[in-house]
């Protein structure tokens, strides 16, 4: 019997925030069904609305976050019509096309207005009504710029079509969605999700690792495909956990001001009844919520970071003596049936048997050399040492020029790669770049002296221009970089510029694995910001 209650209250008490996650995916199915039935007396019947409406949310997502920037109608109508033509063969007048498209659109935004999804409530015994938007809109200088929702985004996600890389990504743009609207409850869920999305990939980490002691060629084949997942989202995430973890601490700030204006009683009237002191409260507790699941996501983010590390490091261990392994003395003939076996094609058989068949060719010794040799005349007189002129050679170098050349060549590559992370990221911390240094080299890279005096000879000007250093090289560091770019680097960063300045922090580095004992090759550098100029 006290089962059975327990269920019955779930029915009643769950039941309307079942049907609120629920709305999210109603305009999706009022879209499928109604969009075409009645336009141009169905002539348009053959298009599928449930695959546009995708690949509008995608088209969304792409521009808002990947891009950053809110879309223009113009953007969305060459979008579609592109997409018209080509997936469904569309061949219509230009007039009719964008009006199809404007039909399209407006049905995607439902005129403005939110989709409405009714249902009954057995808690309150009402009927209630949920909203829910894919498309939202603003005016700004006199044009209207569109952007997804988070219910558009929330959506998307659930339907699993975007791309491993960029599902921590989009995830993220959900959040700052959640954020900025106040809604902190729906935001702990969101990062709740992005971090079982980390876990899962440090967990794939292992699988790769397994992988690569069962079957090197499928292993090392899983070991590209994982570590080019890792570095397509890398450079994107980190900026906007940056981002999110702001905005987290800004809404600290607020709701702890309302809190000390409702203490100090110069906080509206309503305080007095409790309801808005209860508000502001569990908003607080909610936003303290959501820090603590962001930092734990941060947390286990740097994990997987050097997790991937040690991966790459063992990685290149096992491939190496697979390779050692191949380089046997015999033919395995009992392999190689195998392969031809699971390749299904008897004409391999031929690279096995032809060799056997080969003409054997006899070596022989001819009488008349023999005659030749007994009868050959040795010259007895003496024969003087012949002395050559030795020629200059102009590619002659010392020891000391071989390692200028080394050094230099290794400050313009530090150089280049920290050129690159700016225009990608256009700021960036030496933390930060020591962590993809990692990436690319290992942490063998701090047993190199190059990278310390790199660090020692970059931090003697507070700014760079490349302008500047291809007109003229002020500094040793500079003649040493430009020399040994090539002209495809001189030409993509041409017009690169950027300031340098010093933390506080200190970085400890040189420490191998997780072992944090100090050690004496341990060492210290400060951390310092490099910013990009937008020219």
């Amino acid at each position: 019997m006290a089962l059975k209650h327990v269920m019955i209250n779930d029915i009643i008490s769950d039941h309307a925030a079942r049907m609120q996650n629920l709305k999210k995916y109603y305009p999706f199915f009022v879209l499928n069904e109604t969009t075409f039935s009645q336009y141009k007396e169905g002539k348009y019947g053959f298009l599928d609305m449930g695959y546009i409406t995708m690949a509008s949310l995608r088209f969304l997502i792409n521009e808002n976050n990947f891009h950053e920037k809110d879309i223009t109608y113009e953007e969305y109508e060459s979008f579609m019509s592109e997409l018209l033509r080509r997936d469904f063969g569309l061949d219509e007048p230009q007039e009719e096309e964008r009006q199809l498209v404007l039909h399209i659109f407006d049905k995607l935004k439902n005129d403005g207005r939110a989709f409405e999804f009714k249902f009954y409530n057995p808690d309150t015994k009402s009927s209630q009504i949920a909203r829910v938007k894919l498309i939202d809109s603003r005016i700004e200088n006199g044009q209207v710029l569109y952007t997804i929702t988070a219910e558009g985004i929330e959506f998307y996600l659930d339907t699993k079509e975007v791309k491993d890389e960029s599902k921590i990504n989009v995830s993220q743009l959900l959040l700052e969605k959640m954020i900025t609207s106040n809604n902190f409850k729906g935001g702990i869920d969101v990062v709740k999700r992005i971090n079982a999305q980390v876990i899962s990939l440090k967990a794939e980490k292992e699988n790769v690792l397994k992988l690569l002691g069962m079957d090197i060629f499928e292993g090392n084949k899983a070991y590209t495909e994982y570590m080019d997942t890792i570095a397509k989202w890398f450079s994107e995430e980190q900026k906007l956990f940056a981002k999110n973890k702001a905005l987290v601490d800004k809404a600290i700030k607020k709701a702890e001001f309302e809190n000390t204006q409702q203490a100090s009683g110069s906080y509206d009237e309503k305080d007095s009844h409790g309801g808005a002191k209860l508000l502001r409260s569990k908003a607080l507790e909610e936003i303290s919520s959501l820090e603590n699941e962001l930092k734990k996501t941060i947390y286990n983010h740097s994990q997987l970071i050097a997790e991937t590390v040690e991966l790459s490091q063992m990685a290149d261990k096992i491939i190496g003596q697979a390779k050692l392994r191949k380089l046997r003395p015999v033919f395995d003939f009992r392999q190689s049936l195998i392969n031809i076996m699971k390749q299904d094609n008897p004409a391999l058989m031929a690279h096995v048997v032809m060799p056997l068949f080969a003409p054997r060719i006899e070596k022989t010794f001819s009488i008349k050399s023999i005659d030749n040799m007994l009868t050959l005349k040795s010259e007895d007189k003496a024969t003087g040492e012949k002395v050559e002129k030795a020629s200059l050679d102009l590619d002659f170098k010392y020891e000391d020029e071989i390692l200028d050349e080394k050094i230099s060549h290794n400050f313009a590559m530090l150089f280049v790669q920290l050129l690159d992370q700016l225009k990608k990221w256009n700021k960036l911390s030496l933390k930060e770049f020591n962590g993809i240094l990692e990436i690319k080299f290992t942490k063998d890279i701090y047993e190199n002296r190059d990278y310390y005096a790199f660090l020692v000879h970059l931090a003697g000007k507070r700014e760079y221009s490349m302008k500047q250093m291809l007109a003229k090289q002020d500094t040793m560091l500079e003649e040493m970089v430009i020399s040994h770019m090539t002209e495809d680097e001189k030409s993509e960063f041409e017009n690169m510029e950027f300031d340098l300045s010093f933390g506080t922090e200190e970085i400890e580095l040189g420490a191998l694995g997780d072992n944090k004992e100090a050690s004496p090759d341990k060492f210290v550098v400060t951390d310092m910001y490099f910013e990009r100029r937008q020219g």
